[in-house]
């Protein structure tokens, strides 16, 4: 294996070396909607170099028909019915996709098609050397935490979705401030007037938490951070929890418009006093890394992170 397949700091938890010859036969493909020209051009290529290596392609209803072939399989299905999920987009593609895999034991490799890819980093022209290197077994997969989420309604529940990014508590477009009361494994923390809260995982550390003055956290660390938007006092401060405790946001506002969002593409409406609990999900998704660099360099890469 070449040394650029390991990065120093990641904890071995969340690192899985792969070695030998490959055991996979089903690939599934799960393309960004309404993107078709940008996937076409790949599934043309894509779907005949996988099938000469006698791979069966199992895609999703959308992505067959952009490659202009007929699938019965509907999204939700495909992960159960492959070792890997190729993600032709960009990061709101392999959202979604996350939260379909969630308990199953596949594995997602990302590949960008425009736009910033941080989690898709894999480019179309890194594509089939990577596969390559599956097939070899010569690749390194990060198991990434993803949050639960339900929302409890005068006791019952009324809402509910797995993350990989974020939990987002926000106002609305003509709400004032909200205010939030926050407990922790049902101990009070503290009361926030602000535009919202965002309940994050190391992965979505990088994404609108970062935004919001949050802090960058490795996606080895076992950890969740709470990241106040615009707060009305300023001692209101993100912070870093342990990822193994239960986290309630209760709603004090009356206004109507307040809302919570799942990884920014599921959202559902809250009442007074509706209240949002948050833990770590029992399972862990596998996303392959690419070869071609490691975590601190898509930092630099993507994100600028450390230049002056």
């Amino acid at each position: 294996m070449t040394e650029t397949l390991v990065y120093g700091l990641t904890s071995l938890q969340n690192r899985r070396k792969n070695h030998g010859k490959s055991r996979m036969k089903k690939i599934g493909i799960i393309a960004k909607p309404h993107h078709s020209h940008a996937v076409r051009k790949v599934l043309d290529d894509l779907i005949p170099w996988l099938m000469q290596r006698g791979i069966d392609v199992i895609m999703d209803s959308d992505t067959a028909n952009t490659a202009g072939q007929v699938s019965p399989h509907p999204k939700s299905k495909v992960p159960s019915l492959v070792e890997m999920v190729i993600v032709l987009g960009g990061d709101g593609t392999l959202l979604s996709v996350s939260r379909l895999v969630e308990g199953k034991d596949v594995s997602i490799l990302g590949v960008n098609l425009g736009g910033l890819g941080f989690l898709t980093e894999v480019t179309v022209e890194e594509l089939f050397p990577t596969l390559e290197m599956i097939f070899k077994n010569e690749f390194v997969t990060d198991n990434r935490s993803m949050l639960k989420a339900i929302v409890h309604r005068k006791g019952e529940p009324v809402a509910q979705s797995l993350v990989l990014n974020d939990v987002v508590i926000s106002k609305g477009t003509l709400a004032r401030m909200i205010q939030l009361e926050i407990f922790i494994n049902q101990q009070y923390v503290t009361a926030m007037r602000g535009d919202g809260l965002i309940l994050a995982t190391p992965t979505g550390s990088t994404a609108y938490s970062l935004s919001a003055g949050g802090p960058i956290l490795n996606p080895s660390v076992e950890a969740m951070v709470l990241t106040p938007i615009s707060p009305h006092m300023l001692t209101n401060r993100p912070i870093v929890i342990p990822n193994d405790v239960r986290i309630q946001v209760v709603l004090k506002t009356r206004e109507e418009g307040a809302a919570v969002t799942f990884d920014g593409q599921v959202g559902f409406s809250l009442r007074y006093e509706d209240t949002v609990e948050i833990w770590t999900a029992d399972n862990k998704i596998k996303l392959i890394r690419s070869p071609q660099r490691n975590y601190y360099e898509v930092l630099r890469r993507k994100l600028k992170w450390g230049e002056g």
